[in-house]
This record gives structure tokens, C-alpha cells and sequence, in this order.
């Protein structure tokens, strides 16, 4: 079927692909735990400090809870094909901080941190939607619908995390500035998820035996949703609201699923 839950529904019935598709997100979610742990002992905001080095930790829980689900499967993880890492990429078109940046034991600028907070901003839109759609797909699996509801709920909390602390910011006379970062990352974003998406779809395509008519027509609905962000969609990944939920990483992270193993 050429929905999502039927192209989500066959990558989890088949062991190469489910194998392929955790270990690109538990990719992702390890460099996300990796930076901004390194941001929050370069930050000299100390108020700062302990949100993101719980945004850090939950990635990192993130990473282990896709492991888990491929171990439970008896999968080792696979190396990622470049062309679907979507951290470097980003980084590669001089979005967000550099690893190279961040290796550097050298304090963060305020703009260094205005930076961080708008990379994390677009991205965290771009995560909260996609486990909202995964969690539509898979809310009656035992395994993957818990795994997908915590993270979820984590990337909802990350979310509104950068709302407050981008509108604080703003609030002390950088909006015009915040506003025009925010704009460059999220028209950035919106091609390098595009051509992630592509890439992905293509490396699934060849694992899963899908015909060319088929991956074609896939390819257009991707360039389809590109051709919409481009003409307005990105912008709500730009506005900036109250959320509803203040102080979002104030506290310790959750604790991640126990994953049974698989009979």
C-alpha cells in the first residue's frame, strides 16, 4: 500500500529493512546525545546547563531504545549510508554547531547558544512529527508502540523546551535575529529532509523488492511534500509560541522501556 502506515508496516515485517531503519534513528539519536551533552559543559549559562544535558541524556535513551528494539529482533545494527544521516548533513550546509565546534573545549558564545537553540527548534519539530505519525502506526504494538509513545512524548517535551528558552531570548532583543536564523535553518531543513527521504526510500526500495513504477511514484509524493514545505509550510517551523507545558527538562529523564524479548 502506498500510505505510510503500509510503507512503515512492511519495513517492520522485514528484518534488512526494520534492521536498516533503527539503525539510521538510533544514529541520529546517538550524535544528538553526543552534542548536546558536549553543549552543556560548554555553555556558561548555568541555568542552562542541566535542560540540555537532559535533552542529551534522552537522546542517548533514544538511541538504546531503538538497539533494544533490533536486539529483541536477534539484528545488529548496520552502518549508515551517508547520504541518510541527517545530523551531518545539516552540519555539512553549516546548520546547527559543528562537531568540530563542540570538540574544541572552548565556552559557548551567546550566539553559539542562540544557534544551538534554533537548530534544535526546526529539528525537534521535524522529530515530534514523526513519532506522532509512528505512533499513529504502531499505537497496538507491544513493543514498538511503547518504544515510539516515550520517545514521542520526550521529543513534545524537547519542543516546547525550545520554544520557552527561544522566547526568553527574544524577550532580551534578539528576536529579529532569532527570527532570521530561524528561517535559513528551516528552509535548510526542509531540502536535506527531502533528500534524506529520498535516500532512505530508494536503500528501502532495493531491500524490500519494490518495483521502479512504485519507487518512482514514492519519489514524487516525497518531492510533493518538499514542494509544499518550500511554499509555506516551513514556516511552522519558525514561529514561537508559550507552550503549554513550562519547564519541559526540569526534571530527571524517564527511564526507557524494558523491551521483552521477542518469542
Amino acid at each position: 500500500m502506498l500510505t505510510a502506515r503500509g510503507i512503515f508496516q512492511q519495513i517492520h515485517r522485514n528484518d534488512e529493512a526494520f534492521r536498516l531503519f533503527c539503525s539510521i534513528a538510533m544514529n541520529g539519536e546517538s550524535q544528538g546525545g553526543w552534542e548536546n551533552g558536549r553543549i552543556s559543559a560548554l555553555v556558561t549559562d548555568r541555568r542552562l546547563a542541566p535542560k540540555i544535558a537532559r535533552h542529551g541524556a534522552d537522546e542517548d535513551k533514544h538511541g538504546r531504545i531503538f538497539k533494544g528494539l533490533m536486539r529483541n529482533r536477534g539484528l545488529d545494527p548496520v552502518e549508515v549510508p551517508p547520504e541518510t544521516d541527517y545530523t551531518m548533513l545539516l552540519e555539512r550546509r553549516r546548520i546547527g554547531l559543528t562537531h568540530a565546534r563542540l570538540a574544541r573545549d572552548e565556552q559557548l558564545t551567546d550566539h553559539d547558544v542562540t544557534v544551538y537553540l534554533v537548530h534544535s527548534r526546526v529539528t525537534e519539530q521535524r522529530a515530534s512529527e514523526q513519532m506522532r505519525l509512528l505512533k499513529r502506526i504502531f499505537h497496538d504494538d507491544p513493543q514498538v508502540g511503547r518504544a515510539v509513545r516515550m520517545i514521542s512524548d520526550d521529543e513534545d517535551r524537547h519542543l516546547a523546551y525550545c520554544h520557552e528558552e527561544l522566547l526568553r531570548l527574544a524577550a532580551e532583543g534578539s528576536r529579529a535575529h532569532i527570527d532570521q536564523l530561524l528561517r535559513k535553518t528551516a528552509l535548510a531543513e526542509i531540502e536535506v529532509y527531502r533528500d534524506v527521504s529520498l535516500a532512505v526510500m530508494a536503500h528501502m526500495g532495493r531491500v524490500l523488492g519494490w518495483s521502479t513504477a512504485r519507487s518512482a511514484v514514492l519519489a514524487a509524493g516525497i518531492r510533493a511534500v518538499y514542494l509544499a514545505e518550500r511554499l509555506g509550510g516551513w514556516r511552522r517551523m519558525t514561529s514561537l509560541r508559550q507552550p503549554e507545558l513550562r519547564n519541559a527538562l526540569g526534571g530527571p529523564a524517564a527511564q526507557e522501556p524494558a523491551l521483552s524479548p521477542t518469542i
